[in-house]
């Protein structure tokens, strides 16, 4: 099942980005405004602690269709280290639709598909992995400018195979 999702996205992410980022044309021939409409933004992480390290990457862009309706793509990176136990590389790409029912509240969906690498230190005796995991994340959030704080929850949680510890995460989006 998740192989077969991790198919379907690897055909239909380029398709998207090709048409999200396509130059277009007016009917009389003219450049369109596309490019006004796109706003740039992501996230970035960083976390450590005693023996363990992470950071994200998380760039992304929307096409702002009008006041209330944005979609958009993005692209994930993480890297975790804990020291003598395992590292763990993760890489993804998304898909997201954002709805501002006002201008202060903001909902989301967004469908993310992650491959996971775990590598573990020998003296464990575990076996490496690598999978495909996909998450689709409803969330809602609070709109400050261009700032949203919110929590989103991932209706395709799954225990035994997600990268997170439960399927609840808060948010910060940032799009300029």
């Amino acid at each position: 099942m998740k192989l077969l999702a991790a198919k379907r996205l690897s055909v239909l992410l380029p398709i998207i980005l090709a048409l999200f980022f396509s130059e277009t044309t007016s009917a009389q021939g003219e450049p369109s405004n596309f490019w006004e409409n796109v706003r740039f933004g992501g996230g970035i992480g960083f976390s450590f602690g005693n023996r363990i390290v992470s950071g994200t990457l998380a760039p992304s862009a929307i096409y702002q269709f009008n006041n209330q309706f944005a979609a958009g793509v993005g692209l994930s990176g993480t890297y975790t280290s804990e020291k003598d136990v395992y590292n763990a590389t993760v890489i993804g790409g998304s898909v997201l639709a954002l709805y501002s029912v006002i201008p202060e509240i903001q909902l989301s969906a967004e469908f993310e598909e992650n491959y996971v690498a775990l590598n573990f230190d020998d003296q464990f005796a575990v076996e490496d992995d690598s999978y495909f995991y996909p998450a689709l994340y409803l969330g809602a959030g609070y709109s400050t400018g261009p700032v949203t704080f919110g929590l989103r929850y991932d209706v395709l949680f799954d225990e035994d195979e997600s990268i997170y510890a439960n399927p609840w995460a808060p948010f910060v989006r940032v799009y300029f």
